[in-house]
Protein backbone atom coordinates (compact mmCIF):
# COMPACT_ATOMS: atom_id res chain seq x y z
CA UNK A 1 0.00 0.00 0.00
CA UNK A 2 2.73 2.35 0.91
CA UNK A 3 4.56 1.45 -2.22
CA UNK A 4 1.42 2.11 -4.28
CA UNK A 5 1.02 5.57 -2.75
CA UNK A 6 4.60 6.45 -3.51
CA UNK A 7 4.19 5.39 -7.15
CA UNK A 8 1.06 7.57 -7.50
CA UNK A 9 2.85 10.56 -5.94
CA UNK A 10 5.80 10.17 -8.24
CA UNK A 11 3.51 9.94 -11.29
CA UNK A 12 1.63 13.10 -10.29
CA UNK A 13 4.87 15.00 -9.80
CA UNK A 14 6.15 13.77 -13.13
CA UNK A 15 2.89 14.85 -14.83
CA UNK A 16 3.04 18.30 -13.29
CA UNK A 17 6.65 18.56 -14.42
CA UNK A 18 5.76 17.60 -17.98
CA UNK A 19 2.85 20.07 -18.01
CA UNK A 20 5.07 22.91 -16.86
CA UNK A 21 7.71 21.90 -19.37
CA UNK A 22 5.36 22.00 -22.33
CA UNK A 23 3.72 25.24 -21.19
CA UNK A 24 7.11 26.92 -20.78
CA UNK A 25 8.38 25.66 -24.14
CA UNK A 26 5.29 26.87 -26.04
CA UNK A 27 5.48 30.27 -24.41
CA UNK A 28 9.13 30.62 -25.38
CA UNK A 29 8.35 29.71 -29.00
CA UNK A 30 5.37 32.14 -29.32
CA UNK A 31 6.44 34.57 -32.15
CA UNK A 32 4.78 37.62 -30.53
CA UNK A 33 6.52 37.16 -27.21
CA UNK A 34 9.74 36.31 -28.98
CA UNK A 35 9.63 39.54 -31.05
CA UNK A 36 8.87 41.61 -27.99
CA UNK A 37 11.77 40.06 -26.17
CA UNK A 38 14.14 40.63 -29.08
CA UNK A 39 13.07 44.24 -29.59
CA UNK A 40 13.30 44.99 -25.90
CA UNK A 41 16.79 43.53 -25.80
CA UNK A 42 17.82 45.52 -28.89
CA UNK A 43 16.31 48.69 -27.47
CA UNK A 44 17.99 48.28 -24.13
CA UNK A 45 21.25 47.66 -25.91
CA UNK A 46 21.02 50.73 -28.14
CA UNK A 47 19.71 53.16 -25.53
CA UNK A 48 22.14 54.00 -22.82
CA UNK A 49 19.61 56.24 -21.04
CA UNK A 50 16.56 54.35 -19.72
CA UNK A 51 13.15 55.64 -20.83
CA UNK A 52 10.81 57.11 -18.25
CA UNK A 53 7.92 55.24 -19.89
CA UNK A 54 6.30 52.40 -17.92
CA UNK A 55 7.25 48.88 -19.18
CA UNK A 56 3.65 47.63 -19.14
CA UNK A 57 2.52 50.41 -21.48
CA UNK A 58 5.40 49.69 -23.87
CA UNK A 59 4.66 45.97 -24.12
CA UNK A 60 0.99 46.64 -24.70
CA UNK A 61 1.90 48.90 -27.60
CA UNK A 62 3.99 46.13 -29.14
CA UNK A 63 1.06 43.76 -29.09
CA UNK A 64 -1.27 46.45 -30.37
CA UNK A 65 0.89 46.93 -33.50
CA UNK A 66 0.28 43.29 -34.44
CA UNK A 67 -3.51 43.50 -34.09
CA UNK A 68 -5.36 44.35 -37.36
CA UNK A 69 -7.92 46.40 -35.46
CA UNK A 70 -5.20 48.37 -33.73
CA UNK A 71 -3.37 48.88 -37.02
CA UNK A 72 -6.34 50.77 -38.40
CA UNK A 73 -6.31 53.06 -35.39
CA UNK A 74 -2.55 53.52 -35.75
CA UNK A 75 -2.97 54.85 -39.27
CA UNK A 76 -5.11 57.66 -37.85
CA UNK A 77 -3.23 58.24 -34.58
CA UNK A 78 0.46 57.33 -34.65
CA UNK A 79 1.57 56.15 -31.21
CA UNK A 80 4.35 58.05 -29.51
CA UNK A 81 6.41 55.04 -28.52
CA UNK A 82 9.73 55.25 -26.73
CA UNK A 83 11.69 53.73 -29.56
CA UNK A 84 10.41 56.14 -32.23
CA UNK A 85 11.10 59.16 -30.09
CA UNK A 86 14.59 58.02 -29.24
CA UNK A 87 15.43 57.29 -32.85
CA UNK A 88 14.46 60.84 -33.88
CA UNK A 89 16.48 62.39 -31.07
CA UNK A 90 19.48 60.24 -31.79
CA UNK A 91 19.39 61.05 -35.53
CA UNK A 92 19.24 64.76 -34.78
CA UNK A 93 22.21 64.43 -32.48
CA UNK A 94 24.30 62.67 -35.12
CA UNK A 95 23.42 65.22 -37.82
CA UNK A 96 24.29 68.08 -35.54
CA UNK A 97 27.76 66.67 -34.96
CA UNK A 98 28.58 65.46 -38.46
CA UNK A 99 27.12 68.27 -40.63
CA UNK A 100 27.51 72.05 -40.42
CA UNK A 101 24.38 73.87 -39.40
CA UNK A 102 22.43 75.23 -42.34
CA UNK A 103 20.21 78.34 -42.39
CA UNK A 104 18.31 77.17 -45.45
CA UNK A 105 15.11 76.39 -43.63
CA UNK A 106 15.21 79.32 -41.25
CA UNK A 107 13.32 82.56 -41.78
CA UNK A 108 15.77 85.22 -42.94
CA UNK A 109 15.30 88.77 -41.69
CA UNK A 110 14.53 91.09 -44.63
CA UNK A 111 17.22 93.65 -45.33
CA UNK A 112 15.49 96.60 -46.93
CA UNK A 113 17.57 98.44 -49.48
CA UNK A 114 18.22 102.04 -48.51
CA UNK A 115 15.59 104.22 -50.13
CA UNK A 116 16.96 106.21 -53.06
CA UNK A 117 16.98 109.98 -52.54
CA UNK A 118 17.05 112.36 -55.50
CA UNK A 119 19.18 115.49 -55.22
CA UNK A 120 18.08 118.83 -56.63
CA UNK A 121 20.10 122.05 -56.54
CA UNK A 122 19.03 125.64 -57.11
CA UNK A 123 20.86 128.96 -56.82
CA UNK A 124 18.82 131.95 -55.62
CA UNK A 125 19.95 135.52 -55.27
CA UNK A 126 17.98 138.75 -55.32
CA UNK A 127 14.20 138.66 -55.41
CA UNK A 128 13.82 134.92 -56.06
CA UNK A 129 12.24 133.62 -52.84
CA UNK A 130 8.65 133.05 -54.04
CA UNK A 131 9.80 131.68 -57.38
CA UNK A 132 12.11 129.16 -55.71
CA UNK A 133 9.48 128.07 -53.18
CA UNK A 134 7.02 127.50 -56.03
CA UNK A 135 9.62 125.39 -57.86
CA UNK A 136 10.16 123.30 -54.72
CA UNK A 137 6.41 122.88 -54.37
CA UNK A 138 6.03 121.67 -57.97
CA UNK A 139 8.83 119.13 -57.50
CA UNK A 140 7.24 117.70 -54.34
CA UNK A 141 3.75 117.76 -55.83
CA UNK A 142 4.23 114.79 -58.15
CA UNK A 143 7.49 113.10 -57.11
CA UNK A 144 7.54 109.51 -55.85
CA UNK A 145 10.95 109.25 -54.20
CA UNK A 146 12.33 111.60 -51.56
CA UNK A 147 14.09 114.76 -52.69
CA UNK A 148 17.06 116.42 -51.01
CA UNK A 149 17.11 120.12 -51.97
CA UNK A 150 20.49 121.90 -52.02
CA UNK A 151 19.72 125.63 -51.93
CA UNK A 152 22.50 128.15 -52.50
CA UNK A 153 21.51 131.64 -51.39
CA UNK A 154 22.93 134.93 -50.19
CA UNK A 155 22.86 135.60 -46.45
CA UNK A 156 19.69 137.75 -46.31
CA UNK A 157 17.81 135.31 -48.51
CA UNK A 158 19.01 132.22 -46.61
CA UNK A 159 17.13 133.23 -43.44
CA UNK A 160 14.02 133.91 -45.52
CA UNK A 161 14.19 130.38 -46.92
CA UNK A 162 14.39 128.99 -43.40
CA UNK A 163 11.25 130.90 -42.40
CA UNK A 164 9.46 130.02 -45.62
CA UNK A 165 10.15 126.29 -45.26
CA UNK A 166 9.19 126.34 -41.60
CA UNK A 167 5.87 127.97 -42.46
CA UNK A 168 5.11 125.59 -45.32
CA UNK A 169 6.08 122.46 -43.39
CA UNK A 170 3.31 123.27 -40.91
CA UNK A 171 0.80 123.51 -43.76
CA UNK A 172 1.86 120.63 -46.00
CA UNK A 173 0.34 117.14 -45.55
CA UNK A 174 2.51 114.45 -44.01
CA UNK A 175 2.88 112.60 -47.30
CA UNK A 176 4.62 115.65 -48.77
CA UNK A 177 6.71 116.46 -45.69
CA UNK A 178 7.99 112.86 -45.66
CA UNK A 179 9.57 113.39 -49.10
CA UNK A 180 11.23 116.72 -48.26
CA UNK A 181 14.79 117.33 -47.08
CA UNK A 182 16.87 120.44 -47.57
CA UNK A 183 20.19 122.14 -46.88
CA UNK A 184 21.04 125.81 -47.36
CA UNK A 185 24.53 126.89 -48.42
CA UNK A 186 26.25 130.28 -48.80
CA UNK A 187 27.42 131.47 -52.19
CA UNK A 188 31.08 130.43 -52.56
CA UNK A 189 33.58 130.14 -55.42
CA UNK A 190 36.65 127.97 -54.96
CA UNK A 191 38.82 129.68 -57.59
CA UNK A 192 39.13 133.18 -59.04
CA UNK A 193 37.53 136.39 -57.89
CA UNK A 194 34.20 135.80 -56.14
CA UNK A 195 32.75 139.21 -57.04
CA UNK A 196 33.67 138.68 -60.66
CA UNK A 197 31.95 135.28 -60.70
CA UNK A 198 28.83 136.74 -59.07
CA UNK A 199 28.45 139.33 -61.80
CA UNK A 200 29.19 136.96 -64.67
CA UNK A 201 25.54 136.84 -65.74
CA UNK A 202 22.53 136.92 -63.44
CA UNK A 203 23.37 137.33 -59.74
CA UNK A 204 25.14 134.20 -58.48
CA UNK A 205 24.21 132.11 -61.55
CA UNK A 206 27.84 131.01 -61.96
CA UNK A 207 27.51 129.09 -58.69
CA UNK A 208 26.16 126.13 -60.68
CA UNK A 209 29.59 125.66 -62.23
CA UNK A 210 31.06 124.84 -58.81
CA UNK A 211 28.48 122.27 -57.67
CA UNK A 212 30.78 119.28 -58.38
CA UNK A 213 33.46 120.92 -56.24
CA UNK A 214 31.21 121.89 -53.31
CA UNK A 215 28.88 118.87 -53.09
CA UNK A 216 31.65 116.28 -52.85
CA UNK A 217 29.47 113.75 -51.03
CA UNK A 218 26.73 113.82 -53.67
CA UNK A 219 26.96 111.32 -56.52
CA UNK A 220 24.30 112.68 -58.91
CA UNK A 221 22.34 115.91 -59.04
CA UNK A 222 19.67 117.76 -60.99
CA UNK A 223 20.27 121.50 -61.23
CA UNK A 224 17.37 123.81 -62.18
CA UNK A 225 16.93 127.55 -62.39
CA UNK A 226 14.52 129.19 -59.95
CA UNK A 227 12.00 129.80 -62.76
CA UNK A 228 11.47 126.09 -63.46
CA UNK A 229 8.22 124.16 -62.78
CA UNK A 230 7.80 120.39 -62.77
CA UNK A 231 4.64 119.20 -64.53
CA UNK A 232 5.44 115.52 -63.97
CA UNK A 233 7.45 113.58 -61.36
CA UNK A 234 11.08 114.52 -60.98
CA UNK A 235 11.66 110.75 -60.89
CA UNK A 236 11.18 110.69 -64.68
CA UNK A 237 14.03 113.03 -65.52
CA UNK A 238 16.16 111.42 -62.80
CA UNK A 239 15.78 108.15 -64.74
CA UNK A 240 17.87 109.64 -67.57
CA UNK A 241 20.94 108.97 -65.41
CA UNK A 242 20.56 105.28 -66.26
CA UNK A 243 20.48 106.14 -69.97
CA UNK A 244 24.00 107.63 -69.84
CA UNK A 245 26.66 105.62 -71.66
CA UNK A 246 30.15 105.11 -70.22
CA UNK A 247 31.45 108.54 -71.23
CA UNK A 248 28.40 110.75 -70.59
CA UNK A 249 28.38 112.71 -67.35
CA UNK A 250 25.80 115.47 -67.87
CA UNK A 251 22.53 116.04 -69.72
CA UNK A 252 20.93 119.20 -71.11
CA UNK A 253 18.35 120.12 -73.73
CA UNK A 254 19.22 122.04 -76.93
CA UNK A 255 19.02 125.81 -76.74
CA UNK A 256 16.83 125.76 -79.84
CA UNK A 257 15.32 123.31 -82.28
CA UNK A 258 15.67 125.46 -85.40
CA UNK A 259 19.20 126.66 -86.29
CA UNK A 260 17.89 129.54 -88.43
CA UNK A 261 16.33 131.23 -85.42
CA UNK A 262 18.67 129.89 -82.71
CA UNK A 263 20.84 132.36 -80.82
CA UNK A 264 24.13 130.40 -80.78
CA UNK A 265 23.91 129.43 -84.44
CA UNK A 266 23.49 133.11 -85.41
CA UNK A 267 25.38 135.23 -82.88
CA UNK A 268 27.87 133.23 -80.79
CA UNK A 269 31.51 134.38 -80.90
CA UNK A 270 32.83 131.30 -79.14
CA UNK A 271 32.65 127.51 -79.62
CA UNK A 272 29.38 125.87 -78.57
CA UNK A 273 27.91 122.38 -78.45
CA UNK A 274 26.29 120.86 -81.53
CA UNK A 275 24.29 122.90 -84.03
CA UNK A 276 22.25 125.15 -81.72
CA UNK A 277 24.06 124.95 -78.38
CA UNK A 278 22.52 123.75 -75.09
CA UNK A 279 20.52 125.49 -72.36
CA UNK A 280 21.75 125.07 -68.79
CA UNK A 281 18.50 125.95 -66.99
CA UNK A 282 17.84 122.22 -66.47
CA UNK A 283 21.02 120.21 -66.07
CA UNK A 284 21.34 116.61 -64.89
CA UNK A 285 24.82 115.71 -63.65
CA UNK A 286 26.77 112.68 -62.53
CA UNK A 287 29.07 114.58 -60.17
CA UNK A 288 31.27 111.56 -59.47
CA UNK A 289 32.14 111.23 -63.15
CA UNK A 290 32.68 114.98 -63.50
CA UNK A 291 35.16 114.96 -60.62
CA UNK A 292 37.10 112.02 -62.12
CA UNK A 293 37.29 113.27 -65.72
CA UNK A 294 40.07 115.21 -67.41
CA UNK A 295 38.45 117.51 -69.97
CA UNK A 296 39.92 118.34 -73.36
CA UNK A 297 40.32 122.05 -74.02
CA UNK A 298 41.90 124.62 -76.32
CA UNK A 299 44.47 125.87 -73.82
CA UNK A 300 46.81 122.95 -73.10
CA UNK A 301 47.33 119.61 -74.85
CA UNK A 302 46.62 117.55 -71.74
CA UNK A 303 43.24 117.42 -70.05
CA UNK A 304 42.21 119.48 -67.04
CA UNK A 305 40.00 118.57 -64.11
CA UNK A 306 36.69 120.38 -63.77
CA UNK A 307 37.91 122.66 -60.97
CA UNK A 308 41.20 123.49 -62.73
CA UNK A 309 39.42 124.19 -66.01
CA UNK A 310 36.85 126.79 -64.95
CA UNK A 311 38.96 129.85 -64.19
CA UNK A 312 41.40 129.61 -67.16
CA UNK A 313 38.42 129.04 -69.47
CA UNK A 314 36.71 132.14 -68.14
CA UNK A 315 39.87 134.22 -68.48
CA UNK A 316 40.24 133.18 -72.12
CA UNK A 317 36.64 133.77 -73.20
CA UNK A 318 35.31 136.46 -70.84
CA UNK A 319 35.26 139.09 -73.57
CA UNK A 320 33.35 136.84 -75.96
CA UNK A 321 30.59 135.32 -73.84
CA UNK A 322 27.08 136.76 -73.48
CA UNK A 323 25.19 134.24 -71.35
CA UNK A 324 27.89 133.76 -68.72
CA UNK A 325 28.11 130.31 -67.18
CA UNK A 326 25.91 128.75 -69.88
CA UNK A 327 28.40 129.86 -72.53
CA UNK A 328 31.26 128.30 -70.54
CA UNK A 329 29.34 125.00 -70.38
CA UNK A 330 28.81 125.14 -74.14
CA UNK A 331 32.54 125.66 -74.66
CA UNK A 332 33.41 122.72 -72.38
CA UNK A 333 31.05 120.31 -74.15
CA UNK A 334 32.08 121.60 -77.59
CA UNK A 335 35.50 120.09 -76.90
CA UNK A 336 34.03 117.08 -75.04
CA UNK A 337 30.85 116.18 -76.95
CA UNK A 338 31.09 112.52 -75.93
CA UNK A 339 30.47 113.60 -72.32
CA UNK A 340 27.02 115.11 -72.93
CA UNK A 341 23.62 113.43 -73.13
CA UNK A 342 20.91 115.59 -74.74
CA UNK A 343 17.30 115.13 -73.70
CA UNK A 344 14.25 116.33 -75.70
CA UNK A 345 12.98 119.91 -75.62
CA UNK A 346 9.85 119.09 -73.54
CA UNK A 347 12.18 118.68 -70.53
CA UNK A 348 13.19 122.35 -70.76
CA UNK A 349 10.28 124.08 -72.47
CA UNK A 350 10.76 127.85 -72.79
CA UNK A 351 8.92 130.72 -74.52
CA UNK A 352 11.34 130.30 -77.44
CA UNK A 353 9.55 127.04 -78.25
CA UNK A 354 6.21 128.74 -78.91
CA UNK A 355 6.63 132.49 -79.38
CA UNK A 356 7.98 132.05 -82.93
CA UNK A 357 5.54 129.29 -83.70
CA UNK A 358 5.48 125.84 -82.18
CA UNK A 359 8.88 124.19 -82.72
CA UNK A 360 9.08 121.52 -80.00
CA UNK A 361 7.63 118.33 -81.49
CA UNK A 362 8.13 116.38 -78.28
CA UNK A 363 5.89 118.78 -76.36
CA UNK A 364 3.22 118.61 -79.05
CA UNK A 365 3.16 114.83 -78.79
CA UNK A 366 3.66 114.27 -75.05
CA UNK A 367 3.06 117.65 -73.44
CA UNK A 368 5.49 119.80 -71.46
CA UNK A 369 7.40 117.87 -68.78
CA UNK A 370 9.37 120.78 -67.28
CA UNK A 371 8.30 124.38 -67.86
CA UNK A 372 11.07 126.97 -67.88
CA UNK A 373 9.69 130.50 -67.57
CA UNK A 374 12.78 132.49 -68.45
CA UNK A 375 12.55 136.10 -69.65
CA UNK A 376 10.44 136.80 -66.52
CA UNK A 377 7.25 135.51 -68.15
CA UNK A 378 5.78 134.29 -64.83
CA UNK A 379 5.54 137.87 -63.61
CA UNK A 380 4.35 139.88 -66.63
CA UNK A 381 1.71 139.62 -69.32
CA UNK A 382 3.97 138.87 -72.28
CA UNK A 383 3.23 135.13 -72.26
CA UNK A 384 0.01 134.57 -70.25
CA UNK A 385 0.08 130.80 -70.82
CA UNK A 386 3.23 130.50 -68.69
CA UNK A 387 1.82 132.81 -66.01
CA UNK A 388 -1.42 130.78 -65.76
CA UNK A 389 0.51 127.62 -64.86
CA UNK A 390 2.80 129.42 -62.42
CA UNK A 391 -0.07 131.17 -60.59
CA UNK A 392 -2.05 127.92 -60.31
CA UNK A 393 0.83 126.00 -58.70
CA UNK A 394 1.81 128.97 -56.53
CA UNK A 395 -1.72 129.26 -55.11
CA UNK A 396 -2.54 125.55 -54.89
CA UNK A 397 -2.97 124.22 -51.30
CA UNK A 398 -1.15 120.88 -51.27
CA UNK A 399 -3.85 119.21 -49.18
CA UNK A 400 -6.58 119.99 -51.74
CA UNK A 401 -7.82 117.84 -54.62
CA UNK A 402 -5.52 118.08 -57.63
CA UNK A 403 -8.25 118.10 -60.27
CA UNK A 404 -10.56 120.54 -58.53
CA UNK A 405 -7.99 122.99 -57.16
CA UNK A 406 -5.20 122.77 -59.73
CA UNK A 407 -6.10 121.29 -63.10
CA UNK A 408 -9.57 122.84 -63.52
CA UNK A 409 -8.37 126.41 -62.70
CA UNK A 410 -5.53 126.03 -65.23
CA UNK A 411 -7.91 124.68 -67.85
CA UNK A 412 -10.42 127.46 -67.25
CA UNK A 413 -7.90 130.29 -67.27
CA UNK A 414 -6.31 128.97 -70.45
CA UNK A 415 -9.44 130.06 -72.29
CA UNK A 416 -8.24 133.65 -71.86
CA UNK A 417 -4.86 132.89 -73.49
CA UNK A 418 -5.93 131.20 -76.73
CA UNK A 419 -5.33 134.37 -78.73
CA UNK A 420 -1.70 134.66 -77.57
CA UNK A 421 1.38 133.16 -79.25
CA UNK A 422 1.88 130.33 -76.75
CA UNK A 423 -1.76 130.03 -75.68
CA UNK A 424 -2.77 128.86 -79.15
CA UNK A 425 -1.58 125.35 -78.28
CA UNK A 426 -3.12 124.68 -74.85
CA UNK A 427 -2.72 120.91 -75.22
CA UNK A 428 1.06 121.39 -74.98
CA UNK A 429 0.69 122.84 -71.48
CA UNK A 430 -2.18 120.64 -70.30
CA UNK A 431 -1.48 117.17 -71.70
CA UNK A 432 1.33 116.07 -69.38
CA UNK A 433 -0.06 117.64 -66.24
CA UNK A 434 -3.43 115.94 -66.86
CA UNK A 435 -1.68 112.61 -67.42
CA UNK A 436 0.39 113.06 -64.26
CA UNK A 437 -2.68 113.86 -62.17
CA UNK A 438 -4.44 110.80 -63.52
CA UNK A 439 -1.47 108.63 -62.55
CA UNK A 440 -1.46 110.12 -59.06
CA UNK A 441 -5.18 109.43 -58.72
CA UNK A 442 -4.81 105.83 -59.88
CA UNK A 443 -1.89 105.21 -57.55
CA UNK A 444 -3.71 106.61 -54.52
CA UNK A 445 -7.27 105.43 -55.15
CA UNK A 446 -7.64 102.78 -57.81
CA UNK A 447 -4.67 100.59 -56.95
CA UNK A 448 -5.32 100.76 -53.23
CA UNK A 449 -8.96 99.74 -53.52
CA UNK A 450 -9.58 96.16 -52.40
CA UNK A 451 -11.29 93.97 -54.99
CA UNK A 452 -14.73 92.63 -54.08
CA UNK A 453 -14.84 88.90 -53.43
Amino acid sequence: MRIHCKVVAIAVCFGVFLLLYFLGGNAADDPLLKEVAEEEEEEDHNNSVPSPSQPGRDVASKFARKSPDRLRVRAQEPPKGRKEGKAINRGASVNAKSKPRSDAGRPVAKRDRPEEVMHLAVVACGNRLDETLTMVKSALLFSVKKIKFHIFAEDPLASQFEKGFHLQLNQWPRSVVAKFQYSIYPITFSVGNAEEWKKLFKPCAAQRLFLPVILKEVDSLLYVDTDVLFLRPMDDIWAFLKAFNKTQLAAMAPEHEVPKIGWYSRFARHPFYGVTGVNSGVMLMNLTRIRKTLFKNSMIPSGLSWEDLLHPLYQKYKNHITWGDQDLLNIIFHYNPECLFTFPCQWNYRPDHCMYGSNCKGAEEEGVSILHGNRGVYHDDKQPAFKVVYDAIHDFPLQDNLFQSLFYPIQTKFLDTVNTLCGRIPQVFLKQIEKTMRNVYEAKVVRHAKPHK
